[in-house]
């Protein structure tokens, strides 16, 4: 498995996470022939090479050149813990030393990757232990794809979220750099529809990102109400959801590029029949569905779940609605299940 050097000790510019204009434009500077810059992205991206020296199509004299120049720019997580239904969650370090966190599920027909965009975030979500860490840093292109690379189980992967820590439309530009690399036919070569961004729904960018991208989009909807939205997503109030609502009409969605709304169910807050017939009505016209998520209760919250009766009951409410609605199952309850709360943890042994 590609896990190389610390990343503490990564002094040099990283190759991994460059795109085919960027490795062109580098083999241009070191005076090689064009063709090069394709055969890093192959050695980079679909063999997953540690090492220089496994490149070994490329001259000896020009892999010694790239030494010189730059690292490959894999490092390993720092930690995982392990659940019973066998999903884990990583612990990685970056470059700049926050510390964030991807999650590996496995199910029998397929194997998902959660990863991080940020470290921390600027969101402020009240259910959410990665807001409640504030805002450390936009991860690099190498940081966001080197959480895909750099865990035993990469090559068993069949479909990534960015649904980890942090907001990936407040980091946009890496996002949807890392997007070209993962579905380039020079890179990873994944399918559009292996993938899915999550989102609260930041409008310029989610604009720009429906235009550029054709991954699946999940958005963070949680009530359709802006009042209690606002309450639980501050960020609510500079984007209101009705007109990120708006917006999306004007998207065709279809099985080609899904589009599902991510529920968390508070007891007695927003799992009333007022919610569904106000879902309804709000979703009126999207091709979509919706997943129930139970609450991962965090430090420092009051929020807490609803309880299974009620929550079955709300999914056949929505269901009757013509609003196709699933509960998502709960995986790795006897870790740190909820996104944020192993980095927390660590920041808190940092600065203890």
């Amino acid at each position: 498995m590609p896990i190389t050097t610390n990343n503490k000790t990564m002094k040099k510019e990283p190759l991994f996470g460059k795109n085919i204009d960027e490795l062109t434009g580098i083999t241009q500077k070191l005076n090689l022939p064009k063709f090069t810059a394709k055969q890093i992205a192959g050695w980079l991206y679909q063999k997953k090479v540690s090492s220089f020296e496994q490149m070994t199509n490329i001259s000896k004299k020009t892999r010694k050149l790239l030494k010189e120049n730059f690292d490959i720019g894999f490092y390993p997580p720092v930690s995982v813990q392990k659940s019973k239904d066998g999903t884990k969650k990583y612990l990685f370090q970056t470059q700049n030393n926050s510390f964030i966190e991807s999650a590996y599920i496995p199910e029998s027909k397929r194997n998902t990757l959660c990863i991080s965009s940020q470290a921390g975030c600027k969101m402020n979500c009240s259910f959410c232990a990665t807001g409640k860490q504030g805002f450390q840093e936009n991860l690099t292109v190498t940081d966001i794809l080197n959480q895909i690379v750099s865990i035993p189980e990469s090559d068993k992967l069949t479909n990534l979220v960015y649904m980890g820590m942090g907001e990936p439309l407040d980091n946009l530009n890496e996002v949807l750099k890392s997007l070209e690399i993962l579905t380039s036919e020079w890179g990873f070569g994944w399918s559009n529809r292996k993938i899915t961004l999550s989102t609260i729904g930041i409008i310029p960018a989610l604009q720009k990102f429906l235009d550029t991208s054709k991954v699946h989009l999940a958005v963070s909807l949680h009530t359709p109400f802006d009042d209690e939205r606002t309450q639980l997503m501050p960020a609510n109030k500079a984007y209101p959801i009705k007109d990120i609502i708006e917006l999306l009409k004007t998207h065709p969605f279809d099985r080609h590029r899904r589009l599902s709304f991510e529920y968390i169910v508070f007891g007695g807050i927003n799992d009333t029949s007022k919610h569904v017939k106000e879902l309804a009505r709000l979703l009126n016209g999207l091709k979509c569905r919706i997943n129930l998520i139970r609450f991962h209760t965090i430090p420092g919250s009051d929020l807490k779940s609803t309880d299974e009766k009620r929550l079955t009951a709300f999914k056949d409410a929505l269901n009757a609605k013509g609003i196709t609605t699933t509960i998502r199952a709960s995986r790795g309850q006897d870790i740190d299940a909820a996104c944020g709360l192993l980095s927390t943890k660590e920041l808190l042994k940092q600065h203890s």
